[in-house]
């Protein structure tokens, strides 16, 4: 019994022990930050090209971070109570897929062959660590092993585009166990219920339209009919469930009435690219609406509100800078697929903002050039962190605005759309 009475203080005193550790005010870098912000931000070139190229790095000393060919999930400015301490983060199998091909074309914009031999190293690594049923697993490596659809989905992105690159078959072969894995997986009502990642709630990923999308184009490219089948009904499934205004429901990680901007964006792009795949112009309809919702909620500024009700409100004072990268995306690639100027008019803003965060001076190599989660930094998304995947899709955004600027922009269809 004395061991159980002195449990509850012992965890009372780890717990503010905790609180105390994580207190940004104790990180140089996040202290740094802070003041910052409260400036009014980094200084933003007019140029694409200076943010762009720090982002790379970034995501470059992300890779050699790792003991392996993947990307270190992020960068703790902070001490991280869920990573035991600052710096660097363990490799995270779901996002090194994705940010893949945006190595290939980033290696294309700027004749650069060492980005596409990250890529490839990157993408012979998610090979190494496949499940046996063909699923990639959730979470960061040293976590314990489960299956998970949506990052099989993202992985499958990049084994293709090595596909592309290289023609080498056993590409083609993990993304057919990946495929099948998929379709075994989903549900007789087009959803994914079974085999989501432990870190999710399996009853609000909707978001899994990004998923279908990849399921889509692993069928297009690899003419297996099962799987064009089945990323129709999940996105169809997805349209059921769409509200009239444009609003995703069930689509967060973690607040079923509060989604995240980002898997917002996650589920929006599913519809747009999932329709272009399958020819299915309701699909891309559905995506539109959700789009115009979207850029009417941008501030003169390039602010995005971090959450969204389902009016399209903002339901809290911080920005998600992934999503707001992913967003403008969207638009440019409905530029792309409609040839309607009137997608690019919030772009420069919201670019502008994300440059605004944007750190190009720090010594700190886990620093220098990152996107952070929020802005301000210590927002709810991914607090005090630097992430990989705000980093793939700002360099996104910037690469599709280039090519729009540049008068390079091609309609669909789009090399550079499993990025």
């Amino acid at each position: 019994m004395s061991r159980f009475k002195l449990s509850a203080p012992r965890r009372a005193v780890t717990r503010r022990l905790r609180r105390w550790r994580s207190n940004p005010w104790l990180s140089r870098d996040a202290r740094r930050e802070i003041r910052i912000e409260r400036r009014g931000g980094h200084p933003v070139e007019a140029e694409h090209l200076p943010h762009l190229s720090e982002a790379l790095a970034w995501l470059e000393r992300a890779q050699d971070a790792t003991p392996d060919g993947g990307f270190a999930r992020g960068y703790s400015l902070a001490w991280n109570g869920y990573f035991g301490g600052r710096g660097w983060q363990p490799s995270y199998p779901e996002t090194t897929g994705y940010i893949i091909p945006t190595l290939y074309e980033a290696s294309r914009l700027l004749a650069r062959p060492d980005l596409a031999e990250r890529a490839e190293r990157a993408a012979r690594w998610e090979i190494d660590i496949q499940l046996g049923n063909g699923a990639v697993r959730g979470g960061v490596m040293g976590q314990r092993e489960s299956p998970a659809v949506f990052n099989t989905g993202q992985v499958i992105f990049g084994w293709l585009s090595v596909l592309d690159e290289t023609e080498d078959g056993d590409f083609a072969d993990a993304i057919r166990r990946a495929g099948h894995f998929l379709v075994g997986a989903l549900d007789a009502d087009g959803l994914w219920r079974r085999g989501n990642s432990q870190f999710a709630r399996a009853e609000t990923t909707l978001y899994n339209a990004r998923t279908a999308w990849a399921l889509a184009e692993a069928g297009w490219r690899l003419s297996e009919p099962a799987f064009t089948t089945g990323a129709a009904r999940a996105l169809t499934a997805v349209i059921d469930k769409q509200h009239e205004n444009g609003w995703i429901p069930d689509c967060c990680l973690s607040d079923a009435e509060r989604p995240l901007l980002h898997t917002l964006a996650y589920a929006v792009r599913g519809l747009l690219e999932g329709g272009r795949v399958l020819e299915d112009d309701e699909m891309i309809q559905s995506a539109i609406r959700a789009a115009v919702a979207l850029r009417g909620s941008v501030r003169s500024d390039g602010w995005m509100p971090g959450r969204y009700a389902a009016d399209w409100s903002a339901t809290v004072p911080w920005s998600c800078l992934t999503g707001q990268a992913q967003t403008a995306s969207i638009w440019l690639r409905l530029y792309s697929i409609t040839g309607d100027a009137e997608w690019l008019e919030p772009v420069p803003a919201v670019l502008s903002f994300i440059k605004s965060t944007q750190n190009r001076s720090s010594e700190r190599p886990g620093v220098r050039g990152g996107i952070k989660g929020s802005a301000p930094i210590g927002g709810g998304y991914g607090t005090y962190q630097i992430l990989n995947w705000a980093n793939k899709f700002f360099v996104d955004a910037l690469i599709r605005h280039q090519r729009v600027l540049d008068g390079k922009d091609e309609l669909q269809p789009d090399r550079f759309a499993l990025a």
